[in-house]
């Protein structure tokens, strides 16, 4: 038996269909079409003689290979709003770590690059966060530089207290001056004390953390469906 076609159904193109998603949010959609797509070519491959699996191997990790590579050449940050850290944090558990089923590599640069954008702009709190707790890691590694980061502090308390004693609100040339004083003092106290090699170790751990999370991290829903009340 044979089915004739529908001459009233639509045919929507693979690129006007992708486009759509894009624009309504259907992210996750676009990450499960392409992880599919490249399971299936995968097991394709599988079925074939051994000279075309061993061809079909060498390439698949050389794909693998280019896309590692590619995330080094994304900037996460490119697509970062104001916005994006006023929302609420995500929770740690359930929607930034997930279960292992949540993970899986990238099958191409287009996804890999639509991850890492889309998950560095749902989880900005969370990657703030992270960098927060690998700069007070550092600090705690690097005594001296803990030390030049209090007495910083210290050292602006005590200009803002000067301030108020000695009135230099009515002086504004004065205190212009010691405001210039004080930062260049600042400035090479942080230096001396080792503090910009604290905050690049932080900065280079966090940011090969956001670019491997936000990777291998599968898109979700950015609206989870409320669950009813019985």
């Amino acid at each position: 038996m044979t089915f004739k076609g529908n001459p009233f159904s639509l045919t929507v193109p693979e690129a006007a269909f992708e486009s759509w998603l894009r624009d309504s949010g259907y992210l996750e959609v676009l990450d499960h079409r392409s992880s599919s797509s490249s399971s299936s070519s995968a097991l394709s491959s599988a079925t074939t003689s051994p000279a075309d699996a061993t061809l079909a191997y060498s390439a698949t990790f050389f794909s693998l290979s280019a896309t590692l590579f590619s995330l080094f050449t994304l900037n996460p940050l490119s697509k970062l709003t104001s916005d994006d850290f006023s929302r609420p944090t995500p929770s740690w558990t359930d929607s930034f770590f997930g279960s292992f089923e949540s993970y899986s590599f990238p099958a191409s640069p287009s996804q890999a690059r639509l991850r890492v954008h889309e998950n560095a702009k749902r989880f900005a709190r969370n990657y703030a966060t992270l960098l927060i707790l690998f700069f007070s890691c550092s600090l705690y590694q690097m005594p001296v530089a803990l030390v030049g980061v209090l007495s910083s502090l210290a050292l602006w308390d005590l200009f803002r207290m000067g301030s108020d004693k000695l009135g230099l609100d009515h002086r504004p040339v004065f205190r212009q001056l010691l405001v210039r004083a004080a930062q260049i003092g600042t400035a090479v106290l942080l230096i001396w004390c080792n503090v910009p090699m604290a905050l690049f170790c932080a900065l280079g751990v966090s940011y090969l953390v956001l670019l491997l999370h936000a990777a291998l991290r599968k898109l979700t829903p950015s609206k989870q469906p409320q669950r009813r009340r019985k």
